[in-house]
């Protein structure tokens, strides 16, 4: 069974490199790699020509540029992956196993690099909230048959939590596998602005959009706390 790999990229010159020479192996094996760039200022699109089957150019947005790479994917399956994500070796092997179980879409736990007994329980936090709520986050790689996905119209066209937004559909099918992986997501977020007012952070986005508020005035304070010092 055919994986194609998506990942929207912005500005990821420093990173994406480490991350497609993992994907290198499967690409022997017959998946493919689409690297979906979102306008970036660096030598993102350069870099990733070397180590990818295709790198398109999109609207800015994660939700617009997986849906384009999406759009141009030839596999039955589509994974999408963070540009700053490494994985197991063995990673297109548990998507199989977890299609010969029945399972339809789903997603990978998580582990941040180093030691950090915060990040380490953060990570766990992660981890299990998925499995009870089935609600998956772009960090854990979320990977779906592509007409189920199609079927559902992809990724819907908002700023932010449009991984939730797309897990609770997805919801209505059946729960997603979770595979132990692990995938290994960066750090450099929580590092960069504090652990603990990250998860602060966090935490209020999803309370609020739980709560009904517009995911573009979400993105802002988003943008704002990241740009922030």
């Amino acid at each position: 069974m055919m994986i194609s790999i998506i990942i929207p990229a912005l500005d990821e010159a420093a990173t994406i490199a480490a991350t497609l020479r993992e994907l290198q192996p499967l690409r022997k094996r017959g998946h493919e790699v689409i690297v979906v760039d979102g306008g970036s200022r660096d030598d993102t699109r350069c870099v990733a020509a070397g180590f990818a089957d295709q790198v398109l150019v999109a609207p800015r947005g994660r939700a617009r540029q997986m849906n384009a790479g999406a759009v141009n994917a030839t596999g039955a399956v589509l994974w999408f992956l963070h540009a700053d994500t490494l994985i197991p070796a063995d990673a297109a092997d548990q998507i199989n196993d977890a299609w010969a179980r029945g399972h339809h879409w789903g997603r990978f736990n998580v582990r941040f690099p180093g030691r950090a007994p915060l990040l380490r329980a953060v990570a766990w936090a992660m981890n299990r909230r998925s499995c009870l709520s089935g609600i998956v986050t772009g960090d854990q790689g979320l990977f779906v048959d592509r007409a189920l996905f199609e079927r559902l119209g992809g990724y819907p066209d908002q700023p932010l939590m449009e991984d939730v937004a797309l897990s609770r559909r997805l919801k209505r099918g059946g729960r997603p596998a979770c595979l132990p992986g692990p995938l290994i997501t960066s750090a450099r977020r929580w590092e960069r602005h504090g652990i603990w007012a990250t998860i602060t952070l966090m935490w209020y986005l999803r309370l609020a959009y739980f709560l009904g508020a517009d995911p573009r005035a979400l993105h802002r304070l988003y943008e704002r706390q990241a740009s922030g010092p």
